[in-house]
């Protein structure tokens, strides 16, 4: 086995200009992508298995999968246990994708485990084992599950990247999964149905685990999730969640029962408790909160402040879901203003169908250095779905134009389609 040397760490920005330097998948079109845990394994062996002696809650699913974890974390933390969160992606720093008691994790911390991870990476390219073929999100992956191993964790919250059967995360046994739903997103790698995706995602469920799902067991994606827990002998959970129920309920929802099956488990807090849905009170879900998740701020314009929630939903449903709760907010009046970029890999025509339902202009924009629908072709998708549709080059115009709309309207803004034009952003917005 590998063991890197424990040398003083570099300093992050060159730790992470080393790390680039691999392929992330993130930044480049997905249909070539490879997926296949053997380069996570081989990493995981050279680094001391760090994730062998972590109990581990896995969470998946085609949206609220991050919130859902904040969540878990928060409830955790809350009955006095040492829990580690990994999330993707960010928001503004990679620190963010591995938390310690609900903080990012410190630069020169990250900076020393992928250190270790990116050394461990070289040997294997060296001695030509699966390592070799290790992207991006593995060595990050691999970094943060090393910082956990060494952190003294009672709990690891861990967030699927992308699917889940082969996820870089899939290295890991939970001893819950949580698949929060199933919508068509990833298609040209997870599968062209929801039956097919359910497969993928479900894939993180491990004999002698429990799932937790809102999945039905009537859907098409929910059968085949029950199926996959019947041959593993697995019990399944499901919330009662109200049809129509703020995203936020169903995410609580989601998070409490995953606590109150840990207690029932044997799972205990600090005070000698059992585990509870309970521990999730105001003042946890208010620490729970992420940016760029149904995120309120404002935005001065000449006009005078605008509001602005930034939300990075990028697929139909979840959107849809934003928009609802949204209506219900009685303090933004006036119409919607929306500024959107997208990936390319994600279903622009029905994202922006959704969005004429609720919306009275979009302005449509572009990520520079991310692999996404132009401006101009976002613009037409907007013009086709009914929409009043302009594009700006950059995310920065963009923002400056929608606030100008929306202020001129007496309307407020959002923005929204990818988290990463959220984490561009967010800085030139106010709380």
């Amino acid at each position: 086995m590998f063991s890197p040397p424990l040398s003083d760490p570099s300093p992050l920005p060159a730790t992470l200009d080393r790390l680039d330097r691999l392929t992330d998948w993130e930044k480049r079109p997905r249909g070539g992508m490879r997926v296949g845990l053997a380069p996570m394994r081989d990493l995981l062996a050279r680094l001391g298995a760090p994730q062998a002696s972590l109990r581990v809650i896995h969470v998946g699913g085609t949206k609220g999968k991050g919130s859902v974890c904040a969540l878990i974390e928060a409830g955790l933390m809350r009955a006095g246990l040492r829990v580690g969160r990994y999330a993707s992606p960010h928001v503004e720093s990679v620190t963010e994708r591995v938390c310690l008691q609900g903080r990012p994790v410190a630069d020169a911390a990250l900076a020393r485990a992928l250190t270790r991870a990116l050394d461990a990476h070289e040997a294997a390219r060296r001695d030509g084992t699966a390592g070799a073929d290790a992207t991006w999100f593995d060595v990050l992956t691999a970094a943060g599950l090393a910082i956990f191993g060494e952190a003294g964790l009672d709990w690891a919250v861990i967030e699927v990247g992308l699917g889940g059967r082969l996820d870089s995360t899939n290295a890991v046994d939970g001893e819950v999964a949580v698949v929060t739903n199933v919508g068509l997103e990833h298609t040209e790698i997870l599968g062209q149905t929801r039956a097919a995706i359910a497969a993928e995602k479900v894939g993180i469920l491990k004999p002698g685990a429990a799932l937790v799902t809102t999945l039905d067991p009537d859907d098409e994606a929910g059968a085949v999730a029950a199926a996959r827990a019947a041959a593993l002998a697995c019990p399944i959970l499901r919330p009662a969640i109200p049809p129509g129920a703020p995203i936020a309920e169903e995410n609580a929802a989601l998070a409490g029962l995953v606590l109150d099956h840990l207690g029932r488990r044997g799972a205990r807090g600090r005070d000698c408790l059992p585990l509870r849905a309970a521990l999730l009170d105001a003042e946890a879900r208010a620490g729970a909160r992420l940016p760029g998740r149904l995120e309120r701020r404002t935005i001065p314009t000449a006009a005078g402040p605008v509001p602005v929630v930034l939300d990075g939903a990028h697929v139909p449903f979840n959107l849809a879901a934003v928009l609802r709760d949204l209506a219900r907010a009685p303090d933004l009046s006036g119409p919607c203003i929306a500024l959107v970029a997208m990936a390319a890999d994600k279903d622009a025509a029905g994202f922006l169908s959704a969005l004429a339902r609720s919306a009275e202009a979009v302005v449509c924009t572009e990520m520079p250095e991310r692999r996404g629908h132009g401006a101009a072709a976002l613009r037409a998708l907007a013009a086709a779905a009914g929409l009043e549709a302009e594009a700006m080059a950059t995310p920065e115009a963009g923002l400056a134009q929608a606030a100008d709309l929306a202020a001129a309207r007496g309307g407020w803004l959002l923005v929204t389609g990818s988290l990463h034009l959220v984490g561009a952003l967010r800085g030139s917005t106010q709380a």
